[in-house]
């Protein structure tokens, strides 16, 4: 379930893109709220309405969230608001007002004040492209975004400036490699959403989360990545294709 949060005022644009990660110029966009130490917090879509902005997010987040952004409001000319608005999303021909779901052209469209899914797969859409979910493999105050494949899902812009946590994300897209984040694998078996992913001599490699047909999304260390992983017993094979 989703909750749609409005934000009002003449600082509205400005107000948003001191804190999050993308460029509300672009809107509608896929963004988050990091900690100062650049660790999830939250993450929603952000749509523009005439002269309001839309965030969608998680229920399970909202209260946290709205907290938060009213926190960091201080003198900013802005309104934060729950609305009862609601959400339908497709991966049909878009009816009329819809928008693109911003992340991935595989997640269809958006349609804001209906209700309705199409009964499409999301988990395998989202195994196939290894695209997060909330509270699934995005996890707050744990979760660095660009292992968990922000860039590559048009969720963070380095050209927009600061926000919170900008300093942490940059640093670790200039200046370090990756040696861990989100890949889609292969899996014989099953295992429950967040167990370890263990290398043959046992030595910790990661967590499985999200799976379905054979395949699954996991967050891996690169370097324990080979032959021979299991989660609870279940094989897990990664080749080798980094996102």
């Amino acid at each position: 379930m989703r909750t749609i949060l409005r934000v009002t005022g003449p600082d509205r644009t400005d107000f948003l893109q001191g804190l999050v990660t993308n460029d509300i110029s672009r809107a509608p966009v896929w963004a988050a709220l990091l900690t100062p130490q650049g660790k999830y917090l939250a993450d929603f879509l952000i749509v523009p309405e005439g002269e309001s902005l839309l965030i969608d997010v998680d229920e399970r987040l909202a209260d946290d969230l709205l907290r938060r952004l009213s926190m960091y409001r201080l003198r900013a000319d802005v309104r934060i608001e729950r609305t009862a608005l609601t959400v339908a999303r497709g991966t049909g021909p878009a009816p009329k007002g819809a928008i693109p779901d911003p992340r991935h052209p595989a997640l269809g469209w958006r349609l804001y004040g209906a209700q309705g899914d199409d009964g499409t797969d999301w988990d395998a859409i989202r195994i196939a492209h290894t695209i997060p979910e909330t509270l699934v493999e995005l996890i707050p105050n744990e979760t660095f975004i660009l292992e968990a494949g922000f860039e590559r899902l048009n969720g963070v812009d380095f050209r927009k400036g600061c926000y919170v946590g900008q300093e942490v994300t940059a640093r670790m897209k200039h200046r370090t490699e990756l040696r861990k984040g989100l890949v889609s694998v292969d899996v014989a078996g099953e295992a429950p959403p967040g167990t370890s992913i263990l290398t043959a001599d046992g030595r910790e490699a990661g967590v499985l989360y999200t799976q379905g047909g054979g395949r699954g999304i996991a967050h891996l260390r690169f370097d324990r990545a080979g032959a021979g992983l299991n989660a609870a017993g279940a094989a897990v094979t990664w080749t080798d294709a980094r996102p």
